[in-house]
């Protein structure tokens, strides 16, 4: 629901009631993944999308249904002969989708707090006791949390708990604990939606390459900053699409700035006074991705003179250079779009093999549960 945060919220401060179908779980080749939502007010207008397409038109329906009858369902969708082409998915994938009508309670606060950047997470019964199905708590960084899902004293407490953990790591996906709050019992599902601030991608250099890189970054989601020890190219000017440019030697900025496990760090500075010691500190981070650029004898000589400063083999394995998957890329935006594709596979734990003729599965998020459905995203 979080993902069509700000159109709910401006529905919200305009006192519309509506209805939201969210994916709570997928198996297969569905197209879109845990927290993917499609809303419906009262007059009937649609924002979002839980399918790209496939089964809109009945989940639309469901969300109609909701505001008029005021109840909470949770449905599933696959592919089958009879109706794949009617309410089915033809790409023979399976979502199961909670349909609710909003209407007060934690909603509008998650929203808000969505739309402002804050770091907070929706968690929502999806699966247990017909009169907690919907319940939802917001959950804060801190532990506090605001609503309530009833049942047990103790359900809430572990429930934020849960969710917090879930925040801590941005991710929205399921997760299942006891329905009176304990690790055992009759199993009760949670739908955790994580809202945090744009993970960050640090661009090292400040050359024609980073330009288009910045503008891959900021379509990928990225809050991109670009460092350059010098002025007269780390400029507004020549970088007018990222989100801060700072002028310092670039192992002195990331040794002061914050960085987390989300974090993407692309070094395109390829001189070996600014590489050596920016990946020397670069390289024991707890950051999601390092990539540096440079032809195949600048990437030996670099680790030549990495292990010279102290790197051990295992941090050089972090390292991703050459920078960038094999596309055969020449101009800067081919460059950027090889840079992008690795960060992708990078986090998803995609091959960046072509899929036309492989079999290995399209999508890689989360570990699947045992009914096959997958139930959490990164």
């Amino acid at each position: 629901m979080l993902d069509i945060a700000e159109e709910l919220h401006r529905w919200v401060e305009q006192g519309r009631d509506f209805a939201v179908a969210t994916v709570v779980a997928v198996g297969g080749s569905a197209p879109r993944q845990p927290g993917a939502a499609l809303a419906v007010d009262g007059d009937g207008t649609a924002i979002g999308s839980v399918s790209g397409g496939c089964v809109e038109g009945a989940v639309y329906d469901l969300c109609v249904q909701a505001l008029e009858d005021g109840k909470t369902v949770v449905e599933r969708f696959g592919y089958s002969d009879e109706d794949a082409f009617a309410v089915g998915l033809t790409c023979g994938g399976i979502i199961d989708i909670l349909v609710t009508p909003v209407r007060g309670g934690v909603f509008p606060a998650a929203l808000a707090a969505a739309v402002s950047g804050e770091a907070a997470a929706l968690a929502r019964v999806v699966d247990g006791p017909a009169d907690l199905l919907g319940q939802a708590l917001l959950v804060r960084p801190d532990g506090s949390y605001e609503g309530k899902l009833g049942g047990h004293p103790e359900l809430d407490r572990t429930a934020a708990a849960e969710a917090r953990a879930m925040l801590d790591a941005g991710r929205t996906g399921t997760v299942e604990i006891g329905e009176d709050g304990s690790r055992c019992g009759q199993p009760l599902s949670l739908l955790v939606e994580s809202s945090v601030p744009a993970p960050r991608m640090i661009v090292f250099g400040a050359i024609d390459f980073a330009a288009a890189l910045v503008r891959v970054g900021k379509f990928l989601g990225y809050h991109v900053t670009v460092c350059d020890a010098r002025p007269v190219f780390a400029t507004a000017a020549r970088f007018p699409e990222a989100d801060e440019i700072v002028v310092d030697w670039p192992h002195r900025y990331l040794e002061s700035t914050e960085v987390d496990g989300r974090t993407v760090l692309c070094v395109l500075t390829h001189d070996a006074k600014f590489d050596v010691p920016l990946l020397k500190t670069a390289l024991k981070l707890p950051v999601a991705y390092i990539g540096a650029m440079g032809s195949r004898r600048t990437h030996e000589d670099r680790n030549e003179r990495l292990r010279g400063v102290g790197v051990t083999e295992l941090e050089l394995a972090r390292l991703r250079s050459p920078i960038g998957l094999d596309l055969g890329a020449r101009t800067p935006e081919e460059t950027a779009l090889s840079i992008g594709a690795e960060i992708v596979a990078n986090r998803r734990g995609g091959s960046g093999a072509s899929l036309t003729g492989a079999h290995t599965p399209i999508h890689h998020d989360g570990p699947r549960r045992p009914d096959g459905l997958i139930g959490s995203v990164a």
